[in-house]
């Protein structure tokens, strides 16, 4: 059986991937979407190939794992590729009362099931949205995400991360 874990993925965290990882062992193969919304362009600190290529990096070592985009309904999608369950991780209660919703919605229109997995208890704060919070700080969020995530974000966050350095640096030598 083949499912579809769809997402924004900006960035990918540890949680998204702990649930891929768990999916992956449930289905024979699980494609990884990216979904963007012209609406939505400038909002995401990452671009549309970013994720991607991040999500490509991720996943490598993943045999039955495939990366993909789509920009339109979710359930057009999963028709134009032939799949019938949604994978999509939960964090908390206030999470599953947004997901219920949109899983009744997309059976409704376009015939397909989700599958809900919970993230592991250590994932369960951990959102892409706090992760840059902390990032565009300088904060270590080597934990909350996978490496290629980690570096992606220095990238983008460099004059932070050089200014930390520079003043954790100074404030060594000068103890």
């Amino acid at each position: 059986m083949n499912a579809v874990f769809p997402g924004s993925f900006d960035p990918l965290t540890s949680g998204h991937m702990d649930v891929l990882i768990r999916a992956s062992r449930i289905f024979d193969h699980v494609t990884l979407t990216v979904m963007h919304n012209a609406r939505k362009q400038g909002r995401h600190l990452f671009t549309l190939e970013e994720r991607l290529d991040i999500l490509r990096g991720a996943t490598a070592h993943l045999p039955n794992i495939a990366v993909d985009s789509f920009g339109g309904l979710l359930v057009d999608y999963m028709a134009q590729q032939q799949k019938g369950i949604i994978i999509r991780g939960l964090r908390a209660v206030s999470d599953y009362e947004y997901e219920l919703q949109i899983a009744h919605l997309n059976r409704q229109i376009g015939e397909v099931e989700t599958v809900f997995i919970m993230a592991a208890t250590r994932w369960s704060f951990v959102s892409s949205s706090m992760v840059k919070e902390i990032a565009s700080y300088g904060g270590d969020i080597s934990e909350m995400v996978p490496h290629i995530s980690a570096e992606a974000l220095r990238k983008k966050f460099a004059e932070v991360y050089a200014e930390r350095a520079q003043t954790s640096g100074g404030a060594a030598q000068s103890g």
